[in-house]
């Protein structure tokens, strides 16, 4: 049974901490072994997943009751601190360089949504945003409106048509695929999402960084082969992106097994996080299916079987290996509390840079599930959702009928102080 998650600031927010290596696809499992530290291995996850994403034409997996299709593209902001490891994610960009050299497929961030329009389009709806210094894009949103193109990468998010309006004519990019990657601070951060009630929140992933990294470890001695392991991880790449650009559109699938196992991880792993964060909280669980789907054909993909890819031809469809869904599903599960935690950072103190936030209160969470009059039976129900043990559920509920919070009506049966009799 999967544990739910009752807390903003999980005892662990690292990622790769809980992989096992020996699933991953070779190619991802060589580039993080560059990374010197947990925290860098996160950061050069999501940014490896993101640029290898956006050179993965052709491939596709169909989501809801309209089975719109949706495409291999995240948009990630790495947000923190000043040394905290951040430029790391600067290896990404070298995966795709080769195939931009060929085929365009780089779009600056420094552009107003005119340029980013036109280049986009002269892409063929196809870009990858990669801007290390978060600053190279809040300066100039905050100069000039006109470059503000957060709408047009909230549709690009969800393949949405994003459209142009001269004084004689219009123009439609109707199916843009587009994937971002940033880093910044905090506050750069909040330039691009004002708001939890911006619809950029949901779709653009968070990765929060809240700590620097050690001296010994920015100033490790090189790993020696590592440039030599980037040229083969980008050559690989290459082959693989040249494979799908000539292939006819591939359908991504999860089996039937992993599918119910997402269905049942959703609805059961965050309830308890949604009640008390709040309803706009709401719609980043429902987009993280879309990101966990999005991540598990990635490394599907990226391992590039021959074997595979000359079946996906024929049959036009590749489904999801088992060790890449439980790998995506833990991702997912890792990233919900960092966007748990920029949520809280966003409604927070707007002048801390990465503010400490503090671990929801299990009792609390407790107390708040409940309805306003209950019966031991439900209150040990709910306790053991979250993982809690019976007598622990008992000795606090002590602890409110003591305090007044809970009255006992009967025996077995109480009710929270100011519900309704």
């Amino acid at each position: 049974m999967i544990k739910p998650i009752t807390s903003v600031a999980d005892t662990d927010m690292h990622i790769c901490a809980h992989i096992n290596p020996a699933q991953l696809p070779t190619m991802l499992r060589s580039i993080l072994s560059l990374a010197p530290s947990e925290a860098e291995k996160d950061m050069l996850l999501m940014s490896t997943l993101t640029a290898c994403g956006s050179v993965m034409p052709n491939v596709y997996f169909r989501y809801g009751v309209a089975a719109k299709r949706y495409y291999p593209n995240l948009q990630v902001f790495i947000v923190g601190s000043a040394a905290s490891g951040k430029g790391i994610a600067n290896l990404a960009l070298d995966l795709v360089k080769p195939i931009d050299e060929c085929t365009p497929i780089l779009i600056p961030g420094d552009a107003t949504y005119a340029a980013f329009y036109q280049q986009l389009a002269k892409q063929h709806g196809h870009g990858y945003i990669h801007e290390s210094e978060g600053s190279v894009i809040t300066d100039v949103w905050r100069r000039q409106q006109a470059a503000n193109y957060n709408t047009a990468l909230r549709k690009a998010a969800e393949h949405e048509p994003i459209s142009r309006t001269r004084c004689r004519e219009t123009s439609v990019i109707e199916h843009p695929q587009v994937s971002a990657l940033f880093t910044g601070t905090f506050g750069q951060y909040k330039v691009l999402v004002p708001s939890i009630e911006n619809g950029y929140f949901s779709r653009l992933l968070a990765v929060v960084v809240d700590e620097c990294q050690p001296f010994s470890s920015r100033y490790a001695r090189p790993v020696e082969d590592a440039p030599a392991i980037m040229q083969t991880a980008a050559q690989q790449l290459y082959r693989l992106y040249e494979q799908l650009l000539f292939a006819k559109p591939i359908e991504f699938r999860l089996t039937d097994e992993q599918f119910t196992r997402m269905l049942h991880h959703f609805e059961n792993a965050y309830p308890a996080l949604i009640k008390m964060l709040g309803s706009n909280f709401h719609s980043v669980v429902l987009r993280m299916a879309i990101q966990v789907m999005r991540i598990a054909m990635i490394l599907t993909v990226m391992r590039e079987d021959s074997s595979l890819m000359s079946r996906a031809q024929n049959k036009e469809k590749i489904i999801c290996c088992d060790d890449d869904y439980r790998t995506a599903e833990l991702i997912g599960n890792k990233l919900i509390l960092h966007m748990a935690q920029a949520y809280r950072m966003i409604e927070g103190d707007k002048q801390v840079m990465v503010p400490t936030v503090k671990a929801l209160d299990q009792k609390q969470i407790l107390l708040s599930l409940l309805p306003d009059e209950f019966e031991s039976k439900k209150l040990v129900e709910e306790a053991k959702t979250q993982g809690l043990t019976e007598r622990t559920a008992f000795r606090w509920n002590d602890e409110w009928i003591q305090t007044g919070i809970v009255l006992k009506v009967r025996h077995g049966v109480y009710r929270k102080q100011g519900a309704c009799a």
